[in-house]
């Protein structure tokens, strides 16, 4: 049964950073984290970055009897690093793995490894279906030569995509997490003008915390500080978004980050300020939602989303253009391999056909050419075979943007007849109370 009282909810996400045996001071922060989060009168904790499920277990022990329920998310080699805690039961969960999330030969970043994805859980509140979403998208490391950008745009395609198709029924819903992406970034533009989900720091009605908002911060001592000093001293990456509907308005009562050092201690919770926000749910026939939950909902805002994924499809472009070069580079190297190891077998069989004839070079040389011929053609075929999916999720995320494209540019145009009928009927009702 659907309560008609207003309801209160308030949710903490945090990159925890949470890297075992690499990580500063790992263990003794996710010791901090748990205290932090019994401590503090929360509903819902969404976490990132929790790469061991020892870390997942050793919380969901600590947080028990405060958060009696929680999942954790396992995706790629070592795991997505995704977990929710709740005080409200899980009714169901779901994750969405990303088609690209960076290279495997780039293994100083790491990011192929993690398998970043979004997590979705359902909650019943008060009645009321909340679909919470956590996610962590692919880090910038170079945003002067972000050659993930392409990988990070499809990331954000995929993931509104998730929200929008799997929340038809919700009363509201929340994303929490690392989106690694500022706020007027192609990615952050495109996930919320499509989406339609605000953002708890312009929506905020208190606010108290760092400076602008920002959750990666300079006099952090986990952080590299070159990257930050031309946005003066921080970014803002992480994030709580929100939307209600139809039937329940949503509002952001109030958003806090953390500041630095924990109290007490030499080192703050992690190498990201965490973010907690407080909702009001007031269930009302005039939300500010949406009931098609299609677009964001608003007419007035489809110029600016043509514009958006015009400009992200033009990225992938750039992306797919990068890709099939790569995949062309990585079958010439791979065709001349074959040709070395062809000529390394063709010398190998001379002593078979020339009696008495012998091995014209020396064994450990020729063993030792064979097999770097033999590495090369290897290493070329598995490149060949990453770089072919990543044009095929390049091509299909362009496709699918292609077709929204279309379907975009045929509600502007009936959107003017909609307008103007509109105008018509708030000019009637005009004359209509001047005459009376």
């Amino acid at each position: 049964m659907t309560t008609s009282a207003p309801i209160r909810l308030r949710v903490f996400s945090l990159n925890c950073w949470g890297i075992r045996y690499l990580s500063k001071n790992c263990r003794e922060r996710f010791d901090l984290i748990g205290d932090l989060l019994n401590q503090e009168p929360l509903d819902i904790a969404l976490l990132q970055e929790v790469w061991c499920e020892k870390d997942f277990l050793f919380l969901k022990k600590k947080l028990g009897g405060v958060y009696p329920f929680s999942h954790y998310f396992k995706s790629g080699f070592i795991g997505s690093g995704l977990a929710v805690f709740s005080r409200h039961r899980i009714r169901d969960a779901f994750l969405y793995r990303y088609s690209l999330n960076g290279y495997p030969y780039m293994a100083q970043h790491g990011d192929w490894f993690g398998g970043k994805a979004v997590g979705k859980v359902l909650l019943n509140i008060g009645g009321l279906n909340v679909h919470v979403f956590v996610t962590h998208l692919h880090a910038e490391y170079c945003r002067e030569k972000d050659s993930y950008l392409p990988h990070r745009v499809v990331q954000a395609w995929e993931l509104q995509q998730f929200i929008r198709h799997t929340s038809a029924g919700a009363d509201v819903v929340i994303l929490g997490g690392d989106l690694n992406m500022h706020p007027d970034d192609l990615g952050t533009r495109l996930l919320r003008n499509y989406t339609g989900l605000l953002d708890s720091f312009s929506e905020a009605a208190k606010f108290d915390g760092c400076e602008e908002g920002f959750t990666h911060i300079s006099e952090n001592p986990f952080t590299h500080t070159d990257g930050l000093v031309p946005f003066g001293g921080g970014v803002r990456i992480d994030y709580i978004l929100f939307k209600g509907s139809g039937e329940v308005e949503v509002s952001c009562e109030s958003l806090c980050t953390t500041k630095g050092p924990v109290p007490g201690q030499p080192f703050p919770y992690s190498d990201h300020e965490a973010l907690t926000a407080e909702f009001l749910f007031t269930p009302t026939k005039k939300g500010n939602g949406c009931k098609e939950r299609e677009y964001g909902c608003i007419p007035e805002k489809l110029p600016e989303l043509v514009n958006t994924v015009n400009e992200a499809r033009t990225e992938v472009k750039v992306g797919l253009h990068c890709s099939e070069r790569m995949r062309h580079t990585a079958a010439r190297t791979g065709v001349m391999g074959l040709v070395l190891l062809v000529l390394e077998l063709a010398i190998a069989a001379v002593p078979l056909f020339a009696l008495g004839a012998e091995q014209p070079f020396p064994k450990a040389s020729f063993y030792l050419l064979g097999a770097l011929c033999f590495a090369v053609l290897l290493s070329t075929l598995m490149l060949y075979i990453f770089y072919s999916m990543e044009v095929k999720a390049l091509q299909g995320t362009e496709d699918q943007m292609r077709l929204a494209l279309s379907s975009l540019q045929e509600r502007i145009k009936e959107y003017p007849k909609v307008l103007s009928a509109d105008h018509l009927q708030n000019s009637l009702d005009s004359k209509d109370s001047v005459h009376l």
